[in-house]
């Protein structure tokens, strides 16, 4: 899988989860990948920014939030991609389909969408993004399967 090592602007930029601290005398605690399949896709262009994050205040848009998991792959028709190494928890995903490689989400006349966009368990989007308890799903030790529909509104 390939990812990008340059910054993309406040959606898509990048940023590693926080390792895990093991104390002295205790087990590291289990950790399992998120798989996500994407489908619905538009086109095959630019590329698509993911977000992964436990932090309800700041989902969709993980800005500020240093344990989140962020990966930015090239679009394809239909795409795979794997979180690694996440601790069991609640997590939400928020997806964008950059298109133009701005590095943001682009809109018309400031509201709607002009790219795609995705949320975990498919999340209805009603006057806005959906709230994390919309989107969130548990992961145990080990690991989970989503699969996300690309929406776009023009």
């Amino acid at each position: 899988m390939w990812h990008r090592s340059r910054p993309l602007g406040r959606f898509c930029a990048l940023g590693l989860a926080a390792g895990a601290v093991v104390l002295s005398g205790t087990a590291p605690p289990e950790h399992g990948d998120v798989t996500v399949t994407v489908t619905n896709m538009r086109s095959t262009k630019g590329v698509v920014c993911a977000c992964m994050t436990t932090d309800a205040e700041r989902f969709p848009r993980c800005r500020g939030d240093e344990t989140a998991h962020r990966i930015v792959v090239p679009a394809k028709k239909v795409l795979e991609l794997t979180f690694r190494n996440v601790k069991p928890g609640r997590y939400a995903i928020a997806l964008l389909h950059d298109e133009n490689e701005n590095g943001k989400a682009d809109r018309v006349l400031g509201m709607m969408p002009r790219e795609g966009f995705g949320f975990s368990r498919d999340a209805k989007v009603r006057m806005g993004p959906p709230k994390f308890d919309a989107a969130a799903f548990a992961v145990g030790e080990g690991g989970i399967r989503q699969s996300i529909r690309m929406r776009y509104m023009l």
